[in-house]
């Protein structure tokens, strides 16, 4: 039931970014030729102002359709009202209205937790285990998924932000030394020996890791307090979610072992939503915030990618010529589905279903 539920959770975070850009053509009136809830085949349709809106056969998502990438469009070439007609700054925000609404949809989504469910409490002692990689330190070790690190060497780690950063510079600054993490799960204690790998330099283990976040929460006494903490709980998300990006960028041979699939993702939804409503409303908003970022990239397919080639229009005078639009565009198509099939295949195979498999033979 978790799966499906963060199953849901991902596709509807998807539709509602495709439901920025839609909106955001429509209120210019930029024409727009359908309007699409899931992929493959359409199970019903039905034809509103000239905007084919159709329920399709895979629930999941949604996207736009513009006359202008339709061979057999009957709109002109030359309508002021396609998307590729329409003066730069317009198609601009188009292009920016998917990160915009999954921004304020977590933002939104935040200050309804703090509303109708309450205020988190401060994080507890501890860091948790979200997820292992296999044959790294953490998995050999014996560390799993659900896991609380309470200290290491006999160190405590503290709590929250400041308990992931003493935990992370610990493994760092320990390559090839034995650590003793003291562990906590399902009430029992004990110790675990860990040696950290080297990479580039510094340590790693292969977990993945978040705060203790206790189930319980606060009602909140006054509207001030609703927003000082959704906003909190805003720019920390946003924040860590850039700096992965970045760590992504400049360090990229370390940090792209960290990188989740659709699969991985689901996973971590289903665990997050065992927490109660408060981790699915936390997972809700990390994925809206990172669907954000990593469309603002300057790939090709992403939108990101479009505003670079808007802003080399707006630098030449004239759009693109086509055939590097295309090039483009196909390199940006091959590297993406690659790297998805690349990470759907690892990250099914480091499910702990597929794991006890593996062994059993």
């Amino acid at each position: 039931m978790n799966v499906l539920l963060s199953i849901a959770v991902l596709g509807l975070l998807i539709f509602f970014h495709e439901s920025g850009h839609f909106l955001a053509a429509v209120l210019q009136k930029i024409k727009v030729s359908g309007f699409s809830i899931g992929f493959g085949p359409a199970l019903l349709k039905k034809e509103i102002n000239g905007i084919t809106y159709s329920l399709r056969s895979l629930p999941l998502g949604g996207f736009v359709s513009f006359p202008d990438e339709e061979t057999d469009s009957l709109v002109q070439p030359n309508d002021p009202d396609l998307l590729k007609n329409r003066p730069i700054h317009q198609r601009a925000i188009v292009i920016s209205a998917g990160v915009i609404a999954n921004l304020l949809l977590a933002w939104i989504v935040l200050i309804g937790q703090a509303s109708f469910v309450g205020i988190p409490n401060q994080p507890e002692p501890g860091v948790i285990i979200m997820g292992i990689q296999p044959d790294e330190p953490a998995f050999n070790s014996g560390l799993v998924a659900g896991d609380r690190i309470m200290s290491v060497n006999g160190k405590e780690l503290g709590s929250g932000k400041e308990g992931i950063m003493n935990l992370v510079n610990i493994i760092q600054n320990s390559s090839g030394e034995e650590l003793l993490f003291e562990r906590v799960n399902e009430g029992a204690n004990d110790t675990v020996s860990i040696i950290p790998a080297e990479n580039e330099g510094n340590g790693r283990i292969g977990a993945q890791l978040q705060p203790n976040l206790p189930n319980e929460v606060s009602k909140a006494k006054n509207i001030g307090e609703i927003f000082n903490s959704s906003n909190s709980q805003f720019y920390e998300l946003l924040s860590r979610t850039v700096i992965g990006y970045k760590s992504l960028i400049t360090n990229f041979s370390s940090t792209a072992q960290q990188l989740s699939g659709p699969v991985k993702i689901v996973e971590i939804g289903a665990q997050l939503s065992e927490q109660g409503g408060s981790g699915l409303v936390l997972f809700s908003a990390l994925v809206s915030i990172n669907l954000a970022v990593l469309n603002s990239l300057p790939l090709p397919l992403l939108d990101g990618g479009q505003l670079v080639l808007l802003i080399l229009e707006s630098i030449r005078g004239k759009p693109v010529p086509e055939k590097i639009q295309l090039a483009f565009m196909q390199s940006g198509f091959v590297l993406l589905v690659g790297l998805s099939v690349v990470l759907i295949i690892r990250d099914t195979t480091q499910l702990a279903l597929v794991q006890q498999f593996v062994h059993r033979q």
